[in-house]
């Protein structure tokens, strides 16, 4: 049966047919939404959300009366009553979930509020993306009514005093509608998704793998490919189409696929649609609509106001913290080509909340973005600006043209002499020499970032390259407790968390 025959329950379907008008006529309407929602919550009434909507310009007086936030300002003022059981603080009624997020380097697990009303808003999206596929040229469309594989958290939650808290992926899972789950579409379906531990989870996918006929595979790139590895490793394959056939779909997100996509087509027998998502923690924010395109739509008219704080010298510290009063902009506002922190307000009580990633409009016309980075995850100790987009393009050109597969890697800034220097941690089980490697990204680096090349120059003296087994960065992971669903490796490494690699690293060399 094909998922467009499906009758949808009347509100969604609504809410997947919203009037389509302009970026700025949208993104107010969502923010009256949201504000006449919490108007009489406690941080409503602090920063005055009747007078925003009385406001002939409600998006103007909303950024002057209502401060920015990071986690922890929001949560030190804020969200930690949530936890307690107070009700009405930034959303109203008892916020009965909560995301676990520690992001990709922090050790502290952040408790992100996730609500009824949010799930809500995710499922929409998720379907308006579904649908967008029926736009889409030669791709299987039978497909699409087969077993959607997701590798997500397990939804076996922790329970507090009055909340239950977990991975995003597996509170959505938890919340798949009735109807989808009547359908029997969802793998690896409600008792393997409970499971806790990530390899018992592996092993009963891997047994259960003949007995589903799959279309979409939907998870982290490390860890959906350790997966089909391991079943086609069990039913001795070629390939795991030989078991899945019908497998046509990859939706992929919170990390860029490029440094997988060479080890991960190894895998199949033959090609796959790619998809990207942009799901946070905090909630689903845009996703690709169109065929063979870079960039992702962001949700504009779901419960997401969207603000954009120009990424430079002006707005952010060395560290990469944003200034207590930023330059900000609405989404008809920003500019193509540029990189921007974003922020969001959302039907969670996330208000001016920096999620710290950081993205690039790249279609105006069609508000497309993609993500180039995090606000903390980027190298510029002399002034050289590297990006996580910089260094994932670079890695995917040498990988090329070495013709090797380089699923992780990291980048750390360390001293060089008077001087500095970069220094790469690949992982690759191919042979390559650390050298040539080395040469090699730098030279792909020159290319693609102008500041990087000046001062290679000048302050920045060195790139080393140091090439590891991809079994040592999944040791590391696990060593951390951050092995499977969404938790990605991170891709530089500063402060504690590089410290902590380069005793991982020795204590592995002693083995």
């Amino acid at each position: 049966m094909a998922i467009f025959d499906i009758q949808l329950p009347k509100s969604l379907a609504r809410a997947l047919n919203l009037p389509v008008s302009d970026p700025r006529r949208q993104q107010l309407k969502v923010l009256k939404k949201l504000l006449r929602k919490a108007r009489f919550t406690q941080f409503g009434q602090k920063y005055k959300f009747d007078e925003i909507l009385l406001s002939r310009h409600p998006g103007k007086k909303f950024q002057q009366l209502v401060p920015t936030y990071n986690y922890s300002k929001l949560y030190q003022d804020w969200w930690y009553k949530t936890l307690e059981g107070t009700p009405d603080v930034c959303w109203p009624g008892v916020i009965k979930y909560f995301a676990l997020s520690s992001g990709t380097s922090e050790a502290a697990s952040k408790y992100i509020p996730v609500t009824k009303e949010l799930i809500r808003s995710n499922t929409v999206t998720s379907f308006k993306q579904l649908l967008s596929l029926t736009r889409y040229d030669n791709v299987p469309k039978s497909s699409i009514g087969k077993g959607w594989l997701m590798l997500g958290g397990s939804t076996q939650l922790q329970k507090g005093p009055t909340y239950f808290a977990g991975d995003l992926s597996g509170i959505q899972q938890k919340n798949i509608p009735f109807w989808f789950l009547g359908l029997g579409l969802y793998k690896p379906g409600k008792k393997i998704a409970r499971e806790k531990d990530w390899a018992k989870k592996l092993e009963e996918v891997v047994e259960n793998a003949p007995n589903w006929d799959i279309g979409f595979i939907v998870g982290v790139p490390a860890w959906l490919q350790l997966c089909i590895e391991k079943i086609i490793e069990r039913y001795n394959l070629k390939n795991i189409h030989e078991i899945w056939p019908n497998l046509a779909f990859y939706v992929h997100g919170g990390v860029a696929l490029e440094p997988y996509k060479k080890g991960f087509e190894k895998l199949l027998g033959k090609p796959l649609t790619y998809i990207e998502t942009y799901l946070a923690s905090e909630g689903f924010l845009a996703y690709q609509s169109r065929q063979d395109t870079k960039g992702m739509q962001l949700a504009l008219n779901n419960n997401i106001f969207f603000e954009f704080v120009p990424f430079d010298d002006n707005n952010f510290d060395t560290d990469g913290n944003m200034i207590d009063d930023p330059e900000v902009y609405m989404i008809h506002e920003i500019e193509e080509d540029k990189d921007y922190s974003i922020l969001i307000s959302t039907n969670a009580g996330a208000w001016r909340y920096a999620i710290g990633d950081t993205v690039r409009l790249i279609d105006k016309d069609r508000n497309e973005i993609i993500i180039t980075g995090r606000t903390k995850h980027f190298l510029s100790l002399v002034g050289e600006h590297l990006s996580v987009d910089n260094m994932n393009k670079a890695i995917e050109m040498a990988s090329e043209e070495l013709n090797i597969s380089i699923p992780e890697f990291t980048v750390a800034g360390i001293p060089h002499g008077n001087f500095f220097a970069h220094k790469w941690y690949i992982a690759t089980d191919d042979h390559v020499q650390a050298t040539e490697l080395a040469t090699l990204l730098d030279n792909k680096l020159k290319m693609l970032n102008d500041d990087y090349e000046v001062e290679r120059k000048h302050a920045l003296k060195a790139v080393e390259v140091e090439v590891l087994p991809e079994q040592i960065f999944m040791n590391f992971m696990n060593a951390k407790g951050k092995v499977g669903g969404q938790h990605k490796f991170p891709r530089v490494l500063k402060g504690k968390m590089f410290e902590d690699w380069k005793h991982f690293l020795q204590l592995e060399q002693i083995k």
